[in-house]
């Protein structure tokens, strides 16, 4: 069975890595299994040395980081979780919010008996791991901000449909996180559609926009507390959360560092994974003044 799964979730980035020129398929690592407050979280472990730790955004999986993990795993310790309620991880029929996330980040580094690490947050994962800087900053090395959530819209966002339910939905969706259109195939979206009715994220998708939509979870009042060392990198055209809002993370958090990835939409880890790796490499280099 593990074997099955390790073959199925190349073939479903396998057209978007294509299409960005990437010549040989990466392979995940051996998936395993953690319990965190009785439930089960599907995760991604490789490599050695100090822990970093890799947040998927709302409705992906750690697939999302497939061109990562070898890359950054050469160097360091690398984690990457299908979070609660995603992937193949338990989903609980609760009511999905920002402390959700962080309390079963929390719940996950303990059982892993992970003390301290980098993370790195993509989107929805990109806020889990601030906010959880702001609450766990003696757990936290570094923060990694890739075109995060977490701060209020300055424009009408795009309407799509973030959860969606049939082909069109999903190619509009991918439309916009993409800018390289090439990648936008209809292998492409069918495999992406397939893969979310199979994760079966659907409750978790709606559950969280509707928290995020309800309640007051944004994180503009709370960038002057945040003290980690961190990097926001940005592709310079997303669409979807604009290259604005990475300003404004660099600009509200003291001493941040911004990387611009150009011709690059939502997801730079996978649209331009080389610069991507670079960028984070580059920062996660760095010694930081004590």
């Amino acid at each position: 069975m593990k074997l099955r799964k390790r073959t199925i979730l190349p073939l479903i980035i396998l057209p978007m890595l294509a299409a960005v020129g990437v010549a040989q398929m990466p392979q995940m690592p051996a998936e395993q299994t953690a319990m965190v407050f009785g439930q089960s979280i599907r995760y991604y472990e490789a490599g050695q040395g100090p822990a970093v730790i890799l947040l998927h955004g709302l409705g992906a999986n750690a697939g999302i980081w497939v061109a990562n993990i070898g890359p950054l795993s050469a160097r360091y310790h690398v984690i990457a979780p299908d979070q609660i309620g995603f992937g193949h991880s338990d989903k609980p029929l609760i009511d999905y919010k920002i402390a959700t996330f962080v309390d079963f980040l929390y719940g996950f580094m303990q059982a892993q008996k992970i003390a301290k690490a980098t993370l790195v947050g993509n989107s929805l994962g990109g806020w889990i791991a601030l906010e959880f800087a702001i609450q766990h900053p003696e757990m936290v090395e570094k923060l990694v901000l890739v075109d995060a959530g977490g701060l209020s819209f300055e424009s009408t966002p795009p309407a799509i449909n973030l959860n969606p339910a049939s082909l069109d939905d999903t190619k509009k969706v991918l439309a916009v996180v993409f800018y390289n259109q090439a990648m936008v195939t209809d292998m492409a979206v069918a495999a992406v559609f397939a893969r979310h009715l199979k994760d079966n994220d659907g409750y978790t998708i709606r559950q969280t926009m509707d928290g995020i939509i309800t309640t007051n979870q944004r994180e503009d009042t709370k960038l002057s507390s945040v003290h980690t060392p961190t990097l926001v990198v940005w592709g310079a055209n997303d669409a979807l959360l604009p290259f604005s809002m990475g300003e404004r993370f660099h600009a509200g958090i003291s001493g941040s560092k911004l990387v611009a990835i150009k011709e690059c939409g939502h997801v730079p880890e996978l649209e331009k994974p080389e610069e991507f790796n670079r960028a984070l490499l580059d920062f996660m280099g760095q010694q930081q003044p004590r």
